[in-house]
């Protein structure tokens, strides 16, 4: 028997939960977990907590020895709804709304054969990078293959049971939208898609209810009347309300149409024995999927529904125009160009599904990177506390093992700074970086990758330009000859100790050490109010003196890269 686990974190106790519901539903087969996404766009960041949170439980389960199966049902045979604003897509493609996904071409310029392909290839290459192990399931080739025949016919003998389930909820009042706050700042709603708000229940028509749609057999779309349907032959006849075509059909050998959303959903639960998925918070309202979708697994599928959080919003902080131009909101893929996979995977461990938290974009990223690196330290002395070191791990490793790593992970702070005054010219990149701790330096830049990859893609993608740092090419002579003397004596202290404390450690000693001499303290004074005001002046000189500016990036880091006979140079020394 494998083992339960000791951990607190959340993780494990889903695990816990899980294991002991599969135990007693269907002890011996292998635990099911479920995702469900729809690449009727791009697939963003908050869809991403669609996947990751099965995916740690599903991990941790498999760690502990349990067979498990996480399975990503791609829901690429939903309508196409509404034509997003993605590069190489006109209003042409309104032509296409009502075909099934994988029957509308793909953007212009794609190297995939249709529209679902193109955005699941995005999603995919992502979740690969990121580790996530799972079992991709097109809903296109399930249903035109058949696989779910006994399942359609069944629920169309049992229409009339369904449409009383739904018609319990028909009446609610639907609660009204909330406003759309600008992409910087939005809530990126972690179950847009799973087919949510795509279709109807299937009710209307007058010829009663159907939980089963056509697509045309002329046109191709799913704007469709079912106009009568016998059980016993299986003949179906519906006419199409876009072009005018209708037919006959026998249901028990046609396979172009599909269950409708809260009536798939749970039949899905019933077939594929799913025993964990969440769902995000849109769903849990009285009348939605998941509520009436309970009802249905076990009223006409003979299923139980699966256990599982809904899980909040996930935000972006301060994400550049440039990029959110790609379709609005930013996918797994653009995050993981600025972070790595281990960053980005222990945002979504840390955090409990019922917690909303922001994924940063802006200055925010460095910061977060500081965490990290601090998490890091104390996972190897043994300090962090238990559900910080369990969310680390779940970050850095999976079952199958560690993922790939930055050999030598120097401060993301410093390496953004290095790329934004080098404009990426490896050369002069290594030269810096090299110089930062003399007795161990750094003798190749794939020491320093991916990281520096990452945060040099964050400098020239994310940082407004201007905001980017241009050292000056000659000294501000105006400036200079305006000096009273202690500004002179302080650039004096400074240019006099630059040879004895080359390194990154030596200059922050001497940076902040100018100040505390000129006031009579020793250089490891503890600063006092005004010694602070002191060295923010003097800080604020140095800016001016070396980049225009009153603020840069860190001032040790701007010595090491703009170099000791530039400093110098500018510096009027």
């Amino acid at each position: 028997m494998a083992q339960q686990s000791t951990e607190t974190d959340w993780v494990s106790r889903f695990a816990d939960e899980v294991i002991a519901e599969a135990e007693r539903r269907a002890p011996g087969k292998p635990i099911v977990c479920a995702s469900g996404l729809s690449p009727s766009g791009p697939i963003h960041l908050g869809n991403l907590r669609e996947v990751m949170t099965p995916h740690l439980v599903a991990d941790e389960i498999r760690r502990r020895g349990y067979e498990v199966r996480h399975l990503i049902s791609w829901d690429d045979y939903d309508r196409y709804r509404k034509v997003p604003e993605v590069p190489g897509v006109d209003k042409s493609w309104n032509e296409h709304i009502g075909k099934p996904l994988t029957s509308v071409p793909a953007p212009a310029g794609s190297a995939y054969p249709n529209w679902a392909e193109h955005f699941k290839a995005a999603m995919r290459e992502a979740l690969a990078e990121m580790g996530v192990e799972y079992d991709g399931i097109s809903q296109t080739e399930q249903y035109t293959a058949g696989v779910y025949r006994d399942q359609v016919l069944h629920a169309m003998k049992h229409r009339a049971d369904i449409d009383a389930i739904l018609g319990q909820y028909r009446t609610k009042k639907a609660p009204a939208k909330k406003s759309q706050k600008p992409v910087d700042e939005a809530e990126l709603e972690a179950a847009e898609g799973s087919g949510a708000a795509a279709e109807d229940d299937g009710s209307g028509g007058s010829a009663g209810y159907f939980p089963y749609k056509p697509y045309c057999g002329q046109c191709e779309k799913d704007l469709t009347t079912v106009t009568s349907y016998d059980d016993e032959t299986t003949e179906l006849a519906y006419t199409c309300t876009e072009c005018g075509f209708g037919e006959t059909v026998r249901l028990n050998e046609f396979n172009r149409g599909k269950l409708v959303w809260k009536v798939d959903w749970p039949m899905r639960w019933a077939y594929e024995g799913v025993i964990f998925e969440p769902s995000g918070v849109d769903h849990s309202s009285p009348g939605s999927s998941f509520v009436v979708g309970g009802q249905i697994v076990r009223q006409i599928f003979d299923g139980a529904q699966p256990i599982g959080p809904m899980y909040a919003f996930v935000g972006i902080s301060g994400m550049a125009k440039m990029s959110s131009s790609r379709g609005g909101v930013p996918t797994p893929g653009d995050a993981l160009k600025i972070m790595e996979a281990p960053l980005l995977r222990w945002l979504y461990a840390r955090r409990k599904p019922n917690q909303s938290f922001k994924i940063a974009f802006d200055q925010e990223i460095q910061r977060l990177y500081d965490e990290w690196d601090k998490l890091e330290s104390k996972v190897a002395d043994g300090s962090a506390l238990p559900a910080d070191a369990a969310a680390y791990s779940r970050a850095a490793r999976t079952a199958a093992g560690e993922l790939p790593r930055t050999p030598r992970p120097l401060p993301y702070r410093t390496l953004a700074s290095v790329a934004d005054i080098t404009a990426g010219h490896d050369e002069q990149t290594l030269r810096i970086l090299s110089e930062l701790d003399p007795g161990n330096p750094v003798t190749s830049l794939d020491e320093t990758r991916p990281r520096l990859d990452k945060a040099e893609y964050w400098i020239n993608t994310q940082v407004p330009a201007e905001q980017r740092t241009v050292v000056r090419d000659q000294p501000d002579e105006e400036l200079l000859g305006t000096l009273d003397e202690q500004s002179r004596g302080s650039l004096r202290l400074l240019l006099e100790g630059l040879d004895e404390h080359w390194s990154l450690d030596g200059l922050t000693t001497l940076v902040y050490g100018v100040p505390k001499i000129q006031a009579g303290l020793e250089p490891d004074a503890k600063p006092t109010p005004e010694l602070k005001v002191a060295q923010r002046a003097f800080f604020a000189l140095l800016y001016q003196l070396l980049v225009g500016r009153d603020t840069g990036p860190r001032l040790p880091t701007l010595l090491l890269a703009v170099g000791a006979d530039r400093v110098r140079k500018l510096l009027g020394g």
